[in-house]
C-alpha cells in the first residue's frame, strides 16, 4: 500500500499522495481517506477532490494549519478498504454501440482482430470503477478496461466530439459529457447526460462509484433521449449483490 506524502497546494490546500502510478489499491486508499475526512468532520476542512493516486484537500487556514491537518490525517493510521467502504454502487448506463456513434469500431476491429460483436460484448461485461473526474465537468476516468480493447489515441484529435460519446484512449474508457475536442477512439454513445447544469446534482457520477454499460438499440437510444430531455429518465443504480438503489 502507498505511503502518504503531504504536499502544500497554495496557502489553503493540501495534496496527500499515495504513490506514483495508476493502481486500484492506491486509488482505494484515496477514497478511504476522503471518506474518513467526511466522517470525522474536522473543523476547517472544506472539500476533498480525489484523483488517481492522491487526494486534494481544501481547508480554511484560519481554523486549521497545514501541520495540524497532517497530524490528524496521520492519526487515522493505515488506510485500508476492508470494512470502511459501502457496497459498490453501480450505475447502469445505456450505450448504443456503432450506428452513428461508433465511428472507430472499424478501426478497433482491425487493431484488435476481434469482431464488432466481440468488442461490444467485452466492453459491456465490466463494472468500471470511476477513478476520478476531470478534463471536463462530469468526465469519468474509468479503470478496468480489458487489455484486449486498449487503443492508441488518434494522431490528430477530432475538433468536436458530441456529448455522450463513449470512447477508449489507451488503457481507459470514458464518456464525453460535453461537446469538445478529443482524441479517444469512439465506439458508441449514451443518451444520458453526464453533466447538466440545470439538474439539482449537475454531475451524474462520483469518484469511487462504478459504471456498467448496457447495450441498447438506436431506437432505444432515441426513446431514452426523449425521456432525458423531459426530465423523466432515471439512471438505474444497483449495489453489488443488492437491490436497485436510489
Amino acid at each position: 500500500m502507498g505511503k502518504m506524502k503531504f504536499l502544500p497546494a497554495g496557502d489553503r490546500a493540501m495534496i496527500v499522495e499515495f504513490g506514483s502510478e495508476i493502481d486500484d489499491a492506491l486509488n482505494n486508499q484515496v477514497h478511504v481517506l476522503a471518506k474518513k475526512l467526511e466522517e470525522s468532520q474536522i473543523r476547517g476542512v472544506l472539500e476533498t477532490v480525489p484523483t488517481f493516486r492522491s487526494l486534494l484537500i481544501y481547508y480554511e487556514p484560519g481554523e486549521i494549519k497545514f501541520g495540524q491537518l497532517q497530524e490528524k490525517i496521520s492519526a487515522f493510521g493505515e488506510l485500508t478498504a476492508a470494512g470502511s467502504q459501502k457496497k459498490k454502487r453501480i450505475l447502469k448506463i445505456p450505450c448504443c454501440y456503432g450506428a452513428r456513434f461508433g465511428q472507430d469500431l472499424g478501426f478497433m476491429e482491425k487493431h484488435t482482430g476481434l469482431t464488432r460483436d466481440e468488442i461490444i460484448a467485452i466492453h459491456s461485461s465490466v463494472d468500471y470503477k470511476i477513478y476520478m473526474l476531470g478534463f471536463l465537468p462530469g468526465f469519468v476516468y474509468l479503470g478496468g478496461l480489458d487489455k484486449r480493447l486498449e487503443m492508441p489515441r488518434m494522431t490528430t484529435p477530432r475538433v468536436k466530439i458530441q456529448p455522450g460519446a463513449v470512447g477508449i484512449g489507451g488503457s481507459q474508457t470514458g464518456v464525453y459529457p460535453l461537446a469538445s475536442p478529443g482524441g479517444w477512439r469512439l465506439m458508441g454513445g449514451t443518451p444520458v447526460d453526464f453533466y447538466d447544469p440545470d439538474r439539482e446534482n449537475p454531475i451524474l457520477c462520483q469518484a469511487g462509484e462504478y459504471i456498467r454499460f448496457v447495450p441498447i438499440s438506436i431506437d432505444d437510444y432515441y426513446d431514452i433521449r426523449r425521456e432525458v430531455v423531459k426530465g423523466t429518465y432515471q439512471v438505474e443504480a444497483v449495489e453489488e449483490g443488492g437491490e436497485p438503489c436510489q
